[in-house]
This record gives structure tokens, C-alpha cells and sequence, in this order.
């Protein structure tokens, strides 16, 4: 009898964590949809001279094709970053060197996130994966910023970068993309913050690690 192979058979036991969970979803995925339908035997015959000059009609996609079309697209371009980045020449030259849970503060008590550091190149400009889920939406003009936090306090010269969260996202989550252009020193994490009163930075924490 015929089966769909498992995630293991078809890719092994690496990657982990957030990485293998996203094929998860991406895997089943594909099995839920299942294979495309087959073609009629006037489509796999090509076009006719009346289909040609005929009025060209709108055709409803089944959704199980979106579901597949969509799928294999996440898939795709997954596997084409997770390869050049992680197994050009064979070699690893994309690691994750630090992880950390995030916690909300009063100030947004039902958030959380994980943040996610990887190896840099030149050892000074480190790429920063942060997830976050239920940050409330800012008013126009104000964004949520990512602080270097060091020996106990928010570093006010240490700013990762900033986002915003829409309408669409605040309850579902958001996924972005950071960097930290500094040599990083042990102990080191970091925090999300939202614009003071009168817009003062660093502002007023949000999200802090779930260890400091």
C-alpha cells in the first residue's frame, strides 16, 4: 500500500525548532491538497483553431489548487533560502548564535515573541529574526523599536531597528527581519519598546526577555 512519506523521510532530522516546524505546516500542507487533478483530453490535446478565436471565458481555480500553488511557493522559496544560506559549498555559514523568549510587560500583558540571532560575516553586523504575536497597533507615526539591552538597562545608542503592526497582524503575528551592528558581548539581549510621551527614546518597554 502507498503512503505520503514523513518530513524525516524526506528531508532528515535537520533543521529544528522554528525552522522544522514552518516545513511542518508547509508538508501538510501539500498532503492536504493532494495531487493536482489530471487533464481532459482536450486540454492535453493543445488548442483548436475555434478554441483560439472563440471569447476567452474566466475559469474558477478549485481551491485545493490555490492550497497547492500556495504551499509549494512557501516551500520553494523556504528551501531555496535555507540551502544557499545554510549548505553553499557544503559548509554551514548560517548559524543561529543566540535565541531568547520575550515576554510582555504591563504595558502589553498578553504579548510575546522570540528573537532569533544569527552569525555574522564581518563579526560586527549580526542579522536578527524577531516574532512577535498580540502587540497592539500604534497610532500613525509611532513604531515599535528593538534596543540593545546590556548590564541591566536599555542601551539608548543601541537601536536594532523598527516596525509597525497593522491591522492584520496584531492578534496573528509578524515575522521581521533585524540587524545588531554590534560585536556582541556575553550576557547580551534585547527589548521592544514603544514611543515615550512626546515620542522620548528608548521609550517605554514592551517586550523584554523572559531571563532579564
Amino acid at each position: 500500500m502507498n503512503r505520503d512519506p514523513n518530513l524525516d523521510e524526506l528531508i532528515g532530522a535537520d533543521p529544528r525548532g522554528a525552522e522544522r516546524e514552518r516545513l511542518q505546516g508547509v508538508h501538510d500542507l501539500l498532503l492536504e491538497a493532494g495531487p493536482p487533478p489530471e487533464l481532459s483530453d482536450n486540454l492535453e490535446a493543445g488548442p483548436t483553431l475555434a478554441l483560439t478565436l472563440s471569447k476567452p471565458r474566466r475559469v474558477a481555480r478549485p481551491r485545493a489548487l490555490l492550497l497547492l500553488a500556495a504551499a509549494l511557493a512557501i516551500f520553494v522559496v523556504f528551501f531555496a533560502g535555507y540551502g544557499l544560506g545554510n549548505h553553499r559549498g557544503g559548509k554551514t555559514t548560517s548559524t543561529r548564535v543566540l535565541a531568547q523568549a520575550l515576554k510582555g510587560t504591563s504595558l502589553a500583558p498578553q504579548a510575546e515573541g522570540t528573537l532569533q540571532v544569527w552569525s555574522s560575516k564581518d563579526g560586527s553586523n549580526f542579522p536578527m529574526t524577531l516574532s512577535v504575536v498580540d502587540l497592539p497597533k500604534l497610532p500613525p507615526h509611532n513604531y515599535y523599536e528593538v534596543y540593545l539591552f546590556r548590564d541591566g538597562k536599555i542601551q539608548s545608542w543601541a537601536t536594532c531597528g523598527s516596525f509597525r503592526v497593522g491591522d492584520s497582524n496584531s492578534a496573528g503575528g509578524l515575522v521581521v527581519t533585524l540587524t545588531s551592528p554590534y560585536p556582541l558581548e556575553k550576557g547580551d539581549s534585547w527589548v521592544v519598546t514603544r514611543p515615550g510621551r512626546g515620542g522620548v527614546e528608548p521609550g517605554l518597554m514592551v517586550l523584554r526577555p523572559v531571563t532579564a
